[in-house]
């Protein structure tokens, strides 16, 4: 890996009594210093002002306490139904130890399995659901029923037609069928055909893999890429390569599985910092560098800051320009996973990264997935040269993971050509800017009708907050009667208070699809008792200065 940039000389001051504030009343306004931006993404060095808007409002207490009590009535009905199955009253329904084995080490831990069996059952029927069609803005479903209380399912043969896809990582609508926009990718399928049957390292880089490559390269504005078959283990497989024992990762509170796998994998020291805290950032920064390692006090290897550009679960926008600013202080190195931003944000679908004005070589690790913003698969790992040769060698995911097929690159391919106007269209631009007035639109108008949302006004990642354990299944449910899917997410996968719909806007929404989406919300809103928001969003928010990041060439 490079040398990280020299230090940065320019002070951060943190407001977090001003920050709190606007945290309590619902919004969260910065005025941040960004640099602008050339059109091939690169910085041109000027100066500008970005507005930071994100929503983390708190919920009633009344809400909390009724949250915490639904839980409580659940666990107790659960405790009850062990009792009513550990003595024949009620059927077994989930695999026991047999009584042979009664004095072996258990295979089966029951309090481990507690809410899976009494709560998550309740509700099964709101996940998995197959569907049967292209997962584009609207999408055909396989009903099926259950007649043991979601145990079981059974497939009636009827199919849901056209149902509004509200959860899909469709953001650009590249998840297509279009016969014309698929004649590239039907010509490679028939030249290559579907899979490569080796990994890079043996028989598996072909042409389309280099012509990708480049192409990343390119559209990033970076020297080097390379492209992995899988999103996820693009972050698990090349974390451990870059970092191991003696090395320290910051890792933000709320990364993704994916990042804190390859954490764990790679043997490094661990430490968390709190969601887009600055403050807590750096104190972890300026303790490693004061104190070194534990016990020989020596100094770490390496200290690498792991962050999202956009967060999957809370809708929020790293703060880069801070982060930076920090690393360069402290001789880190930033490790920036774009899955959700790259193509969503950014005035030509550049992610976070042109969405500040900051040019990529502020960033010594940019990962990005294609299995979103692109309808594809895979991922990238793209930077200097020199971090891409080594990956090259040392990459779990190169020497062991099949490559990429040959059909799947193509149609990335497509999709970053009509991003960048290869095709000799503006389609991919006027997709990034549909996409824009979709999210501004959507989030505008569920903060009118009382919800309470999280995240950054530009984030197409929505999440709307249920709360009630109760509340999640009859949600789903009567959404999926409006013919509207939707995802919701619960305890385990977030805090037990702040269980959620997740909403993903896409540019392939018509409005008129948002607007029966905003209409049936407004509706079950009401009759589920959701509008919990206590602050009304003004047309004109009063502005907040913060004072200014200022960043060094």
């Amino acid at each position: 890996m490079a040398n990280p940039s020299a230090v940065c000389n320019g002070h951060l001051h943190h407001h977090h009594q001003k920050q709190n504030n606007l945290l309590k009343s619902g919004i969260y306004k910065k005025n941040g210093i960004t640099k602008g931006m050339k059109k091939n993404g690169i910085s041109n060095g000027t100066v500008s002002k970005k507005t930071f808007i994100e929503h983390f409002e708190q919920a009633p207490m009344y809400v909390a306490v009724l949250t915490f009590l639904g839980f409580g009535v659940g666990t107790i009905f659960g405790y009850l139904r062990d009792f009513m199955r550990a003595w024949g009253l009620e059927k077994r329904n989930v695999a026991a130890e047999r009584e042979q084995q009664k004095d072996f080490v258990p295979l089966y831990q029951d309090f481990e399995n507690f809410y899976t069996r009494n709560l998550y059952m309740r509700i099964r029927d709101n996940w998995n659901r197959p569907i049967c069609s292209v997962p584009g803005p609207q999408f055909d479903l396989m009903e099926r029923v259950t007649d043991d209380y979601n145990w079981t399912f059974r497939f009636t043969g009827r199919t849901i037609k056209n149902v509004i896809n509200m959860g899909s990582y469709n953001y650009l609508g590249f998840a297509e069928t279009d016969v014309n926009a698929l004649k590239t990718v039907t010509i490679e399928l028939q030249k290559y055909g579907t899979g490569i049957c080796s990994t890079r390292q043996e028989m598996g880089t072909l042409d389309k893999h280099v012509e990708l490559e480049k192409l990343v390269a390119n559209f990033l504005g970076v020297e080097d890429a390379m492209v992995f078959g899988m999103g996820f283990a693009t972050n698990s497989m090349n974390i451990p390569a870059l970092v191991g024992k003696g090395c320290l990762i910051l890792s933000d509170e709320l990364n993704h599985t994916s990042l804190v796998l390859g954490a764990r994998l790679s043997g490094a020291t661990i430490r968390i910092f709190k969601h887009n805290n600055m403050q807590s950032l750096e104190k972890l920064l300026r303790d490693a560098v004061i104190y070194g390692q534990p016990r020989s006090r020596r100094a770490w290897r390496k200290i690498i800051i792991l962050v999202e550009g956009i967060y999957s679960m809370e809708g929020s926008i790293v703060r880069l320009p801070e982060i930076v600013s920090l690393k360069k202080k402290y001789k880190a190195y930033l490790y920036l996973d774009e899955a959700h931003s790259i193509g969503a944000v950014g005035a030509t679908g550049r992610g976070v990264v042109e969405y500040f004005g900051m040019s990529p070589d502020d960033v010594d690790v940019l990962m990005g997935t294609f299995t979103k913003s692109f309808g594809a698969a895979g991922g990238y790992i793209a930077g200097k040269k020199d971090l891409v040769d080594f990956l090259r060698t040392h990459s779990h995911s190169a020497v062991y993971a099949t490559s990429m097929c040959p059909p799947v690159a193509e149609q990335i391919i497509r999709a970053m050509k009509c991003l960048m106007g290869l095709d000799g269209t503006t389609q991919g631009l006027q997709r990034v800017r549909q996409l824009g007035k979709n999210t501004r639109y959507f989030r505008r108008r569920l903060h009118e009708m009382g919800f309470i949302i999280y995240g950054n006004d530009d984030s197409p990642v929505v999440p709307l907050l249920l709360y009630m354990p109760g509340k999640i299944g009859a949600f789903a449910r009567r959404m999926l009667e409006k013919n509207i899917g939707v995802v919701v997410v619960g305890f385990p996968a977030t805090p037990i208070t702040e269980s959620r719909a997740r909403f993903c806007v896409s540019a392939a929404h018509t409005r008129e699809m948002l607007d029966t989406v905003l209409n049936a919300l407004d509706e079950l809103g009401d009759f589920l008792h959701l509008k919990y928001s206590r602050y009304s969003k003004s047309s004109h928010p009063e502005l907040y200065e913060e004072s200014r990041l200022e960043l060094e060439d």
